[in-house]
């Protein structure tokens, strides 16, 4: 199972990804959203994490193209800032919401649970 990781924080993604990686899971990483596209349209993800809140393009907005592209992917998203707002939106698009700082083993936990 392939896993991307989108978030604009730049070491806390890398950190993400080596993690994963140490626990057997394959994922690549970026930092923005565009990139992320790019890298759909190459790589066949199963699992897309997505930040809630970054520039140009956020986490609801990319979740939007990417599945739009490809329809079988599913989506966690990752906010630190929490807001009721950003839960009922983030649930609104499957309920799969979890809030910064998080442990790698819960994220591995809900990657498994999503990707069924």
């Amino acid at each position: 199972m392939k896993v991307l990781l989108v978030d604009d924080e730049v070491e806390l993604v890398s950190a993400m990804a080596e993690r994963l990686e140490f626990r057997g899971v394959d994922a690549d990483w970026t930092d923005n959203g565009e990139a992320a596209l790019e890298m759909a349209s190459r790589t066949d993800y199963a699992v897309a994490v997505l930040d809630m809140k970054m520039p140009r393009l956020s986490g609801l907005d990319l979740m939007e193209r990417l599945s739009s592209q490809h329809p079988d992917m599913k989506f966690i998203f990752l906010s630190g800032h929490g807001s009721e707002a950003d839960f009922k939106a983030g649930c609104a698009a499957g309920c799969n919401y979890l809030i910064k700082p998080i442990q790698i083993d819960d994220l591995i936990a809900r990657i498994n649970q999503v990707a069924g």
